[in-house]
């Protein structure tokens, strides 16, 4: 598995990264199957693992504590905050009484005495970034976290904390997290480039689109179509664009010689902005299906092929980036005199 380095961060880290979400409640049940799933992509040359405090309430990274136990020093740990871990709004967002407690918490599902890439995992429109920025610089003086990054920003919030950051004398982010895949190119617009301009590692996730992409005959019954049956109906709009646009992709991943899945996994993996794209698999078989995709680089027709069939810097569904609606969007009081 090849390296590269995240950011300014200094970290090397493998292109492929393993994202948790899969396991715990939210997926793979079997504790030691999960296990086992996670010790087979570290022997792969993995060297990433990827989980958030509100996979599954915590489950998640109990299971990877699990795993990583005897192989720690030789992983980067990246966890998030921010999410609603109840139905409290203190235990949310990044404030700073709910970081120096999210972050104790995960140190202690996680069974580790630091976390190396720390990531607000959506933004806090409620919360001054300065604070936020001032928490986590604490932590890294603490020796709590090594790093810490963003996740699902857009390019006007990214500068936002980097200019907030020279302001007050605080650490940056050093890392974004973005979701990237085929059929959710919005980041090529603004997002990857600011990323660029200000030296942060990339970190992406969702190659597959949640299974559109999995190359499996029917994906619409699939575990995750489960609990979003809107995303996966191929009589709206949205999915007739994206029933169409997989037809020609299949097709153009089997005129090259390769499934449709490493296709879309070396479609990420080819944006110079990108450091390392997260698969997350819930099973043994779905990794063993996943990792070729490392080894397969696109050629530049193939790429061009593709910004045929899917223009660059779309989104076939808006609603798959569903989690980052800012509120003035969703709040009509906040656009009305």
């Amino acid at each position: 598995m090849k390296r590269r380095t995240l950011g300014a961060t200094g970290m090397s880290v493998s292109e492929l990264s393993l994202g948790a979400m899969m396991f715990g409640s939210m997926g793979n049940r079997d504790h030691d199957d999960a296990v086992r799933v996670i010790h087979r992509a570290l022997d792969a040359g993995v060297n990433v693992i990827d989980t958030a405090d509100v996979y599954s309430q915590g489950e998640g990274e109990e299971i990877v504590g699990k795993a990583i136990k005897g192989r720690r020093d030789d992983l980067v740990i990246a966890t998030k905050f921010g999410l609603p871990m109840g139905e409290d709004p203190n235990r949310r967002g990044g404030s700073r009484r709910w970081i120096v407690r999210a972050v104790e918490d995960s140190l202690r599902r996680l069974d580790i005495d630091h976390i190396d890439l720390y990531q607000m995992h959506r933004p806090d429109h409620e919360t001054d970034v300065g604070e936020t920025l001032s928490a986590l610089t604490d932590l890294v003086r603490a020796g709590k976290i090594r790093a810490f990054g963003s996740s699902m920003f857009p390019a006007e919030l990214i500068t936002e904390a980097q200019w907030a950051a020279q302001r007050t004398g605080t650490h940056r982010f050093l890392t974004e997290q973005s979701m990237y895949s085929v059929f959710t190119r919005r980041p090529e617009g603004a997002v990857f480039p600011t990323a660029q301009r200000h030296g942060l590692g990339v970190l992406t996730f969702s190659p597959l689109n949640g299974g559109w992409l999995s190359g499996r005959a029917d994906f619409t019954t699939g575990h995750r179509a489960s609990s979003r049956p809107s995303h996966y109906d191929t009589t709206t709009t949205a999915g007739r664009r994206k029933t169409v646009a997989l037809a020609e992709l299949a097709a153009l991943a089997d005129e090259a010689g390769m499934t449709l899945p490493h296709l879309a996994i070396a479609f990420a993996r080819a944006h110079p902005a990108v450091t390392s794209v997260l698969i997350g698999p819930r099973t043994a078989d779905q990794l063993d299906g996943l990792l070729p995709g490392a080894d397969v680089d696109l050629t530049g027709d193939i790429l061009d092929r593709i910004d045929a069939i899917v223009p660059p810097g779309t989104d076939l569904n808006p609603e798959d980036n569903y989690a980052t609606t800012p509120p003035a969007l969703q709040d009509a009081r906040l656009r009305r005199r």
